[in-house]
């Protein structure tokens, strides 16, 4: 019944859209499925770094300190505004193999990197993982193995639900002309440089 409502509880989380399954939207419909995938594998890693992270005490002392949180924050800040505008000045999904082609932004290890930094960039993820982590924690038992099986069940319904929106932009794609994908593109950009000015306003809470 705990892994149950851990379950229910991090699908919600991750079903709204985020940085992470913008980018794999915005993959799917410029690269297809099967290429979006080192993306997903990236977000996957992402969230073992936070349970890692969760279970070191790393997020607390993010939580604890104003100049970590900070820097991390803007890190994240800059990197969402960058992906951003990155996409608002493409040229549209059906050019994507052509750019891809001619730097390497197609490449498996950009599209890996790309969901692996937003992720790990963002300190709202390192304070919900800290938050929501520990109440799935029974304190008498070890508790390296229960952090191992939450972070087991976390990645397998991000990659579930980052697959579902990678095949809802590839099949965008598929039904939308030219002018319908670059508005995809475009709508995706703006989504990410909302999140960045969010990320940007987002307080640390008081202690």
């Amino acid at each position: 019944m705990t892994l149950l409502a851990f379950a229910l509880v991090a699908f919600i989380g991750i079903v709204t859209p985020g940085p992470t399954v913008l980018l794999a939207l915005s993959n799917g419909s410029r690269f297809g499925v099967r290429r979006a995938a080192p993306g997903m594998a990236g977000a996957m890693l992402s969230d073992i770094v936070l349970t890692c992270a969760v279970a070191l005490g790393l997020g607390a002392l993010l939580a604890a300190s104003e100049t970590l949180f900070a820097i991390v924050k803007w890190i994240g800040v800059g990197y969402l505004a960058f992906l951003g505008v990155g996409l608002l000045r493409s040229k549209g999904a059906f050019d994507a193999a052509a750019a891809g082609a001619a730097d390497d932004t197609g490449t498996s290890r950009a599209i890996f990197l790309k969901s692996f930094l937003v992720a790990v960039t963002n300190p709202k993820g390192y304070l919900f993982f800290t938050a929501f982590l520990p109440q799935f924690i029974t304190p008498d038992l070890p508790q390296a193995p229960q952090y191992a099986m939450l972070a087991a069940v976390f990645t397998t319904i991000d990659c579930v639900v980052m697959f579902g929106y990678a095949l809802l932009g590839a099949k965008a794609v598929q039904v939308l002309r030219r002018s319908g994908a670059l508005w995809l593109d475009r709508i995706c950009g703006g989504a990410l440089l909302m999140l960045a000015g969010t990320l940007a306003l987002y307080r640390r809470a008081a202690n």
